[in-house]
């Protein structure tokens, strides 16, 4: 694999000296400046790319180019945004820059309630409470026909949850679940967070399908034309939340859209966390099945905690090599459809992989980082995933003898 890491930029307090240190070879980040919709022109794209090169790395993954709302909802600008967005993947083949992730959800790209809960070890990490999202939904945000969307058992439990909060734990579980994307430091409000949710009122499953199905019929061709790599990420949690259809959730989801254009430039991001936390997704299986299809891997394990009555499953970011996936079979997956890309003469035969998030810890307690993207924790989740594969490859040479 190739050992990248996602960097947001000149103002992530984690630098490019230090991600070199942690032994990464790659960088994954985005025009974070550049406000969404707008094209990537090349010299802000050269300009990034040599900074990350100045620095002895290379700019491995775009992550994200973002999809805008109205290409999403099919609003009136989509025409004009899907053609800034092609011509940004033009430019961004033409830089040499190769794989692009996206992501195709609603209004928010991830969500967690907590953002430090703290795990046995005294080391912090992301959790998403289902009992504490459903209070926030009926008794906070107070969101129009939330309140049919949840089973009896679920409403009385979030009703009890929210009586014990304090002022200053709902304000933190407001600021937690409308955060904008790590490093953009950017809130909602809640009347803009309604306006946001209500611009989906008459967008079902089903037309946010049609929607990414049409959003993929104009840019894969052009992704092809451009030597680019594309890579979906699933949905975060994958499930429905706050009445937002999701629709890359399963492997069936999968499956669907990438018939859509059987292009290899039209893959996905095989995030091991997101889907993971749904005991249906077989992850060993969908890289033993969809493998060859896999642009981009987000490596972490998440561990579930079955809430009862409600739609989906709490959850906490557990070390990389614990929680409920198995990081093992998964990555003696990848490396089996490594070999077979290689022996195919696949030129992407190394797929880029980056350590998806981390827990906080040590001198990282007491300072200030993006949720989810502190450097201590990233840098065990590396040096356990490189010992895992080192691992693996030693006991392959080792029955070859």
């Amino acid at each position: 694999m190739i050992q990248a890491w996602r960097w947001f930029g000149p103002n992530d307090p984690v630098s490019l000296s230090d991600v070199r240190q942690a032994g990464a070879t790659g960088i994954v980040t985005a025009l974070h400046h550049i406000p969404n919709g707008e094209i990537w022109e090349p010299g802000e794209i050269n300009r990034r790319k040599e900074e990350i090169e100045t620095a002895g790395l290379t700019w491995s993954v775009v992550e994200s180019l973002a999809v805008h709302e109205q290409i999403k909802t099919n609003g009136p600008q989509r025409k004009t945004l899907v053609q800034h967005y092609k011509q940004s993947l033009i430019n961004l083949g033409k830089a040499g820059i190769k794989t692009v992730c996206y992501n195709f959800m609603p209004v928010l790209d991830w969500t967690r309630t907590d953002l430090n809960f703290k795990v046995d070890d005294g080391s912090e990490a992301l959790k998403f409470d289902a009992v504490a999202f459903a209070s926030f939904d009926l008794f906070m945000l107070k969101r129009k026909d939330a309140l049919v969307e949840y089973a009896p058992a679920a409403v009385k439990a979030a009703e009890e949850y929210f009586s014990r909060l304090t002022d200053s734990e709902k304000k933190r579980l407001r600021a937690n679940i409308t955060a904008g994307l790590p490093g953009a430091n950017e809130h909602f409000s809640e009347s803009d967070f309604l306006a946001a949710l209500e611009v989906y009122r008459n967008v079902d499953e089903a037309r946010l399908r049609e929607n990414l199905y049409s959003f993929l019929a104009e840019v894969v061709p052009v992704a092809e034309q451009s030597g680019v790599r594309l890579a979906i990420h699933p949905d975060d949690p994958p499930r429905p939340i706050l009445g937002l259809p999701r629709v890359v959730s399963t492997e069936a989801d999968i499956s669907r859209l990438l018939e859509v254009k059987n292009s290899p430039n039209n893959g996905f991001t095989l995030c091991s966390g997101s889907l993971g936390v749904r005991p249906d997704n077989d992850l060993v299986g969908l890289m033993q099945r969809k493998g060859h299809r896999v642009n981009f891997l987000h490596l972490r394990s998440t561990k579930r905690a079955s809430i009862h009555g409600l739609p989906f499953e709490s959850f906490y970011e557990a070390d990389h090599l614990e929680g409920d996936v198995d990081m093992v079979g998964l990555v003696k997956q990848v490396m089996i459809e490594e070999g077979s890309r290689r022996k195919a003469g696949r030129q992407d035969f190394l797929i880029p992989m980056r350590p998806d998030h981390g827990h906080r810890m040590l001198d990282d307690l007491g300072k200030t980082v993006n949720p989810g993207y502190s450097a201590i924790g990233r840098l065990r989740g590396l040096a356990e995933l490189r010992g895992l594969e080192r691992g693996l490859l030693d006991g392959i040479a080792h029955q070859e003898l």
